[in-house]
């Protein structure tokens, strides 16, 4: 008993050893590879980055050839043309007056810009607003039968006081009802416009952003979409441009091109942050005028990256 105790205590003394002595040169083993393992991905990584810095520098290149050039392209394209600006809640400064200087490069001229407020793309506020459309509807205005919603019911509504008749060019309601119509939304807090200051055009710009401040609310995109649907079918021709993000998801701009009926009358931009955007929209309302249409932009379901280029 005394030898087979002493054998097994053998045993485990050396079963303990060797494991000590593996586990450190399995450490050792480990450590190595794992060292290796983030030397190869702080390369990736540096080289990833380096790859992120030239685009971003080829991007800046671009959008300076961009600019200096952009008043020669789109020179003549709206010659003694009136656009009017509509803007959503989350439209940036820097791209509306972008796209005003780019009207004025085309030889057209902005007769005033309108605000939407978060008020007027809320679901929550459709049963007043409707109310207060159609309290305010001109003499001789005939609201279409399907404008039901209360994006394409204020579409329709706003746009047959904000926009010429597009075959005559001339007001299709009278300032009065023009100024009764604006002053009855803002009242109500939903648009915002300063006085004297809009007056109706032939053509339109929708601006909207990038759609994320409005994730929790699917709505807001769906309202801005037929808002600017209707819009459209009162004038010579209406664009709605934003930041890549209205093209994605529940974005107003998805929601267009997504709808074979929206999208077949209503142009779309969906990159108005860069200067070949800003461009694009120019072009586009000259399109308009002579009854075309396009989904423009490198964003989902965009057809061409701008007026005259080859199908993507």
């Amino acid at each position: 008993m005394r030898q087979h105790a002493i054998s097994l205590a053998a045993v485990f003394l050396a079963l303990a050893v060797g494991v000590v002595l593996g586990s450190g040169l399995l450490s050792g083993s480990v450590l190595s590879g794992l060292r290796d393992d983030k030397s190869d991905l702080q390369n990736q990584l540096n080289s990833l980055q380096d790859n992120n810095n030239a685009l971003g520098e080829q991007l800046n290149a671009a959008d300076g050839f961009d600019a200096a050039v952009a008043g020669r392209v789109v020179a003549g394209s709206l010659t003694g043309r009136t656009v009017l600006v509509v803007t959503t809640p989350d439209a940036d400064p820097g791209d509306l007056d972008a796209v005003n200087r780019i009207v004025a490069d085309a030889g057209g001229s902005v007769t005033g810009r309108v605000g939407l407020t978060d008020s007027f793309v809320s679901a929550s506020s459709g049963d007043d607003l409707r109310t207060r459309l159609t309290n305010v509807v001109p003499a001789g205005i005939q609201l279409r039968t399907g404008a039901v919603d209360q994006g394409s019911l204020a579409g329709d509504l706003l746009g047959s006081v904000l926009l010429l008749n597009p075959q005559t060019a001339e007001p299709q309601s009278t300032p009065e009802e023009m100024g009764l119509a604006l002053d009855t939304l803002r009242s109500g807090g939903f648009i915002t416009y300063d006085d004297n200051a809009v007056q109706p055009a032939q053509l339109a710009v929708v601006l909207t952003g990038s759609a994320e401040s409005n994730a929790d609310d699917g709505n807001r995109g769906a309202i801005v979409a037929r808002f600017a649907g209707a819009f459209d079918g009162r004038g010579a021709g209406t664009v709605l441009a934003g930041r890549p993000g209205a093209a994605q998801g529940s974005g107003p701009i998805a929601v267009v091109r997504s709808d074979a009926g929206l999208s077949s009358g209503l142009s779309t931009v969906d990159d108005v942050d860069r200067q070949s955007g800003r461009i694009t929209v120019a072009l586009a309302l000259g399109e308009q005028l002579n009854g075309a249409s396009g989904r423009y932009g490198t964003g989902p379901n965009a057809t061409a990256v701008t007026v005259g280029a080859p199908p993507t």
